[in-house]
């Protein structure tokens, strides 16, 4: 058997190949799993499997996708603010992969057709020279003044108080602030002086992770950091806010959350995370193919265990009743040891993790029926 057989043999057992013709498919053709179709590049390989039409979990900061915990909810408001009013400088700050960019973009896509621009920095580690050029360009300003300081000014003075005078705002976005450079940082606080005596002209958002704050406490840095007038923080999620994570981006790919991942799973996926969405992601992904190997669902926590293996995340300690121990499992769990056996006598087992809420959202391998995920009351 050739290295692609098993990967066909699975799709081909489960109907996740699509044998309809579709747009950039010839007719009559049928989807492989190394096809370059439009639709194949939609659907991932364990799509029809697990009732998916997208990919649910995928690394870009896709606004469609956006969920909004508290604190989410709170940096998303305050954001709109900053980009509505003239406020000046407005400070983001959170963890790696908790989802600074995604509200970013999803702000900016929110302004719609009004007459404000915003021009969004994503990699600003670039040289005094590069990042005039940059702005100059994205600002529509002149030829000049992409190679003249003093004429990028000049244009950006005049460009900012037409627009505001016509009824929009202009705006810089700085995402990854904590990796620019000083001089750069030092750059942005001296065109935060572009105003009037009762208007800033020139809104800047600089989003980063905690090392931005703690550059910020620098006291070469102190005069940008009075500066601020809007600051909001993201936090990890907490296991009830990583369930309904999951459970709404599988919704929104098309999914059924009870029929995908147990309530254990979801728990070890938190647990292995941090509550981190973008490593929440990861997990959840990998979850899904190697479900979709195994041919099984919903996905045991054995498969998210074995994934974090693969991720060098560490092992994960199980919390309530194991699924190695569920009266249902298909494999020999052996004699158990003298220490499981004293605790199997206990009367009152260990209750697991529970989110609150009344709708159930993800299935249980306990047969119990209190033990349950559910959500949204």
């Amino acid at each position: 058997m050739t290295k692609s057989d098993p990967h066909r043999t699975a799709a081909e057992g489960t109907g996740d190949l699509e044998r309809q013709p579709d747009e950039g498919q010839p007719e009559g053709g049928a989807l492989t799993p190394f096809a370059t179709t439009a639709a194949w590049r939609r659907r991932p390989m364990y799509g029809a499997f697990y009732g998916l039409k997208e990919p649910p979990f995928d690394l870009t900061p896709n606004p469609r996708f956006l969920f909004l915990s508290p604190r989410q909810r709170e940096a998303l408001s305050n954001l709109r603010y900053a980009l509505a009013t003239s406020k000046g400088f407005t400070l983001i700050l959170g963890e790696a992969g908790t989802g600074k960019t995604t509200l970013v973009r999803t702000a900016l896509a929110e302004l719609g057709d009004t007459p404000s621009r915003y021009v969004l920095v994503s990699n600003p580690t670039l040289g005094r020279t590069e990042f005039y050029e940059f702005l100059a360009r994205e600002f529509g300003l002149s030829e000049e003044a992409r190679t003249s300081k003093t004429r990028f000014l000049s244009d950006l003075q005049e460009s900012v108080e037409a627009r505001f005078a016509a009824g929009g705002l202009t705006g810089l976005i700085v995402d990854e602030a904590q990796s620019m450079p000083h001089e750069l940082l030092e750059e942005i606080r001296l065109l935060g002086n572009i105003e009037t005596t009762t208007t800033k002209l020139l809104n800047i958002v600089l989003s980063g992770q905690p090392e931005l704050a703690d550059r910020l406490n620098e006291a070469s840095l102190r005069q940008l950091k009075q500066r601020i007038a809007l600051r909001c923080e993201l936090k990890p999620l907490t296991l009830d806010e990583t369930a309904a994570y999951i459970s709404g981006r599988l919704r929104i790919a098309g999914g059924s959350p009870g029929d995908i991942f147990t309530r254990e799973t979801v728990i070890a996926i938190h647990d292995a995370s941090a509550g981190i969405p973008r490593t929440v992601n990861v997990l959840c992904d990998n979850a899904l193919i190697g479900g979709f190997a195994a041919q099984v669902k919903p996905i045991p926590v054995e498969v998210v265990e074995d994934v974090c293996r693969d991720f060098d995340l560490g092992d994960i300690e199980r919390t309530g009743s194991p699924i190695a121990e569920a009266p249902d499992q298909h494999r020999n769990a052996g004699p158990v040891p003298p220490a499981r056996a004293k605790a199997a006598d206990t009367t009152k087992p260990v209750p697991p993790k529970r989110v609150p809420g009344e709708r159930q959202m993800f299935s249980s391998v306990n047969p119990e029926p209190k033990r349950r995920f559910r959500f949204f009351s």
